[in-house]
């Protein structure tokens, strides 16, 4: 899960100018995306009945965006694939596509729906709430992640994760994971106009799954906020 070839893969990935420690320098289109012009380019996996356009004209919020690269510079030693990044925007309802997987090198990303706990939101107003990182209040928990294993569970094929910060260092423990399910799929929104609730896990739709797995793999960070 973490590489023990820490120290190498920080000095290079301070190198390779992505970390927002001090002057922030990086490619261009992930610069543009936080204080230039609007240039990341957006893939948004919309259905139907999925919304049409990203959170934001910007793909990713450019606030949002610099607090996911600082936690990627933070976190560099245990972060064995630092090409593309998971950001979740907890500030979104999740009747959007708020979970954007982002290239780091061109600026691409794709955007998926993606569930948040019934702890963070006890009425279901399809709006985070709160977090939480306590163990049985079946909410969402925010920081930094490591994606770790496959195995497969009662939702099937599931992907652990590791919690780096204070904030979310229970999600192992915890069963914090990507897993798929139905109450995340798009057909929800035309039926409730969100989507349901896990129990604290990044639920993606059933058909989006495999290609949320293909993107992330193991050894990337899921940088999850509400900024």
């Amino acid at each position: 899960m973490i590489d023990d070839s820490a120290g190498p893969r920080r000095r290079n990935f301070l190198k390779s100018g992505l970390a927002l420690a001090g002057a922030l320098a990086v490619p261009a289109a992930i610069s543009a995306a936080i204080g230039g012009e609007p240039r990341v380019r957006g893939t948004l996996r919309a259905s139907s009945f999925a919304p049409a356009t990203p959170t934001s004209p910007r793909v990713v919020r450019p606030e949002l965006m610099k607090h996911a690269l600082t936690a990627l510079g933070r976190h560099a030693d245990a972060v064995r694939h630092q090409d593309r990044i998971a950001i979740v925007d907890f500030t979104a309802p999740s009747a959007q596509a708020r979970l954007h997987i982002v290239d780091i090198v061109n600026g691409d990303s794709t955007s998926y729906l993606v569930a948040h706990g019934s702890g963070s939101d006890p009425a279901h107003t399809g709006w985070l709430q709160r977090f939480s990182n306590d163990d049985g209040s079946n909410a969402s928990c925010e920081g930094a992640f490591i994606a770790s294993d496959y195995y497969v569970g009662k939702h099937g094929r599931s992907q652990r994760l590791v919690g780096l910060d204070p904030t979310n260092d229970h999600a192992l423990v915890r069963a914090i994971v990507v897993h798929s399910a139905w109450y995340s799929n798009p057909e929800m929104l035309r039926t409730h106009g969100m989507l349901g609730r896990s129990q604290g896990c990044f639920a993606v739709g059933e058909g989006d799954l495999q290609t949320v797995f293909d993107q992330l793999g193991e050894g990337r960070m899921i940088y999850a906020a509400k900024v």
